[in-house]
């Protein structure tokens, strides 16, 4: 534990050009790069997790080392892994946490920091009612209801599921600007999230005509 009561643990870090992790969003991924490999063996021989971090502009010209990569990251745990004969792994990768990067640590064959829990500022689950109508509709009277997900999507938010876990999701799947989903992925307040969310995706819905990026989480999976 942190002097500020924040909770910090030690992960395997995996950084990305174009995929930010959500809490809550599944991943699929394909693990090919020795170091990687490594880390994903590390992971499933304890605690089955690693944090996806997006690399800042510019990577490409140290990606083999360790470029620049933004600081706020999603922990997720593997669902289910797959370890092929030449030693690459398929996996899905479920996001659970949003954290600070503290510190990086440099003893290890793969990029490992220490984390913190983001500290969020909860909002109680009436004062998102609008917004979740307005979700509601844009998945029964815009192209978003003709998506082969949408009924999956209606249903979950006719559920108990609660209001931002649902926001979350639809950041993953629905939106395409990196930028954007990594600032949304940083937003500690979450009522100013879920109102950016639903925003974003109000947008775009009238102009969707692709599938989902991912998967949506099982109704009451915390």
């Amino acid at each position: 534990m942190s002097a500020g009561g924040s909770s910090t643990q030690v992960v395997g870090v995996f950084a990305l050009p174009n995929v930010v992790l959500f809490p809550r969003a599944v991943l699929p991924l394909h693990i090919f790069e020795p170091r990687y490999r490594a880390m994903t063996a590390d992971a499933l021989g304890s605690d089955r997790q690693f944090a996806v971090a997006l690399l800042r502009p510019g990577w490409e010209k140290d990606y083999h080392d360790k470029p620049a990569i933004h600081p706020v990251v999603c922990i997720g745990r593997i669902l289910t892994h797959e370890k092929l004969p030449d030693g690459k792994y398929n996996l899905l990768l479920q996001g659970h946490t949003r954290a600070r990067i503290v510190t990086e640590l440099y003893d290890h064959r793969y990029r490992v920091a220490e984390v913190e829990t983001l500290k969020e500022t909860p909002v109680l689950e009436i004062d998102l009612e609008q917004q979740r109508r307005l979700m509601l509709r844009l998945f029964e009277e815009t192209p978003l209801s003709s998506l082969a997900a949408s009924g999956s999507f209606r249903q979950l938010l006719r559920s108990l599921v609660p209001t931002p876990h649902l926001a979350d999701l639809l950041a993953f799947n629905f939106l395409e600007d990196v930028e954007l989903k990594q600032s949304l992925l940083e937003e500690a307040d979450v009522r100013t999230r879920v109102g950016r969310i639903v925003a974003a995706i109000q947008a775009i819905a009238p102009t969707i005509r692709s599938g989902l990026r991912g998967y949506p989480t099982t109704p009451g999976l915390n």
